[in-house]
């Protein structure tokens, strides 16, 4: 019998797989999907999930990048992965511009940080100096934020582009500020390089967690996969989405990841 499987999938230290796995379950704990795996890969995902991706039950498989925006990773090297599959793939955007975490951003700073004229909300974004997903994804959310909130500035910020984040303090202007990091999971870069950057131990700027493995996460998680199904009903002849392009584009391909027809 078929069924719908969500996957999960993530880079390891990048992304903690305790966390991916906790979404995992709650989408299947609410019925969203048949089965859910959280899967990590170290550098070589086509060798290093193949095995994997092939002893799964034929069916769906909604592929859900652990990430909150496009980048190589998700662009060119994870979707290698996808003819391991014997069911059909649909590829899911990153979740970061849903309308969940957006609110779960918001509450991660007010709850250090009331908002108001005297309060400044600083996001803090992976960027790239080569693709533009980062950056559409944190100015998405400070637009919305800035238009929903009375914080007196939104600001983005990225690590590997301007503005950087490093300069962040000495533009804002109110006596108040909070930092939240656009990372899906805790690690090195936002436990210890992007305090070092907003240089924390001088005091006057609060510091958010990422967003974890609160359930606002799975539910963006969740809804991507509902907005799949409805992709899924309009014609295949054509990519309906760049993720479906992505999908095809591998099924054409056919290599298992090693350079092999």
């Amino acid at each position: 019998m078929t069924q719908d499987t969500l996957v999960l999938v993530g880079q390891e230290g990048t992304h903690a797989r305790e966390t991916l796995a906790t979404h995992a379950d709650r989408v299947a704990r609410r019925g969203a999907v048949d089965a859910a795996h959280a899967v990590t890969y170290s550098e070589e995902p086509g060798r290093e999930l193949r095995d994997r991706f092939r002893s799964l039950p034929e069916g769906v498989v909604y592929v859900v990048p652990a990430s909150l925006a496009h980048s190589r990773e998700t662009t060119d090297v994870l979707p290698r992965t996808f003819p391991a599959f014997d069911g059909t793939v649909r590829y899911c955007e990153p979740i970061g511009q849903s309308p969940a975490i957006t609110r779960l951003v918001t509450a991660r700073a007010t709850a250090l940080v009331e908002a108001g004229d005297d309060g400044t909300l600083v996001l803090v974004g992976q960027g790239s100096s080569s693709q533009p997903y980062h950056r559409q994804m944190v100015e998405y959310h400070a637009t919305r934020i800035a238009e929903r909130t009375d914080y007196a500035a939104v600001e983005p910020t990225y690590l590997l582009q301007n503005p950087a984040v490093e300069c962040i303090r000495y533009a804002v202007e109110t006596d108040r500020a909070v930092a939240v990091p656009l990372f899906l999971t805790a690690n090195a870069t936002t436990d210890r390089r992007i305090p070092a950057k907003l240089e924390l131990d001088r005091g006057g700027m609060a510091y958010a967690d990422p967003l974890g493995d609160h359930s606002l996460v799975t539910d963006a998680i969740e809804g991507e996969i509902t907005r799949q199904r409805a992709l899924a009903a309009a014609d295949r002849a054509t990519p309906t989405s760049f993720e479906d392009a992505l999908v095809q584009g591998a099924r054409s391909v056919a290599t298992d990841g090693e350079g092999r027809p």
